[in-house]
């Protein structure tokens, strides 16, 4: 199923259903886009809010045999938020966690470093942080970006993805202050990038050109 030219276009979609509950919900607003993909979703959303758009560095944790697919994330504080029942289910052993974890936080400080330079990240407090991704399969990445602002004391946070499954949304519900999502599905099968003509891999210097050319 078809319904985003790609990520760009979800994006426009996406902040025209904001623009459509009402800018006054979005006060001080900062949009956050989740590397890589959710740069070029948030891009469009940052532009109609007129606010700055920054790059929360974080990652998913892959399963070994299973790479697209996630059993959990780590963000640049190198805080761990892990699926447990896929962990209790045997997919991936208390070792492989360890590893997988290091592995993958060592590519989350590189990318931290190319796309933020020297900045620092910015202040979060008395904000309302809209997280933007592509899409959300098992919800984990989103969570952790969630909580994440919690921890820097945003005043709300909401998550803006064109397209969840159904038990990822719910997970995510839980915990952000609202959602904006425009098509959920509950397939037993379910990948993002059915959803959309065109979703090639984004590369290191397209979040870069993304980010510069931000309006703030």
């Amino acid at each position: 199923m078809i319904i985003f030219n790609d990520r760009r276009d979800a994006g426009v979609k996406l902040a025209r259903k904001m623009e459509s509950t009402g800018l006054d919900n979005y006060k001080n607003p900062i949009v956050l886009g989740i590397p890589r993909g959710g740069l070029a979703v948030g891009e469009p959303i940052a532009d109609m809010l007129c606010c700055p758009l920054e790059s929360v560095t974080l990652r998913k944790l892959p399963l070994p045999l299973d790479p697209q697919m996630g059993f959990g994330a780590v963000n640049i504080d190198k805080e761990v938020i892990v699926n447990q029942d896929i962990v209790d289910r045997g997919f991936v052993s208390g070792e492989d966690i360890q590893d997988i974890t290091d592995e993958v936080y060592r590519e989350l400080q590189r990318r931290d470093r190319v796309y933020r330079g020297n900045k620092p990240f910015p202040k979060l407090e008395d904000r309302h942080v809209i997280i933007a991704d592509d899409g959300l399969a098992t919800g984990y990445t989103m969570l952790a970006a969630v909580r994440f602002a919690r921890g820097r004391n945003a005043r709300k946070v909401t998550a803006a993805v064109p397209v969840s499954h159904f038990e990822a949304y719910n997970l995510v519900a839980k915990e952000a202050d609202s959602m904006i999502c425009l098509y959920i599905d509950r397939g037993f099968s379910f990948a993002v990038a059915a959803f959309y003509d065109s979703f090639p891999d984004m590369s290191d210097e397209e979040v870069i050109g993304i980010l510069k050319t931000a309006k703030i």
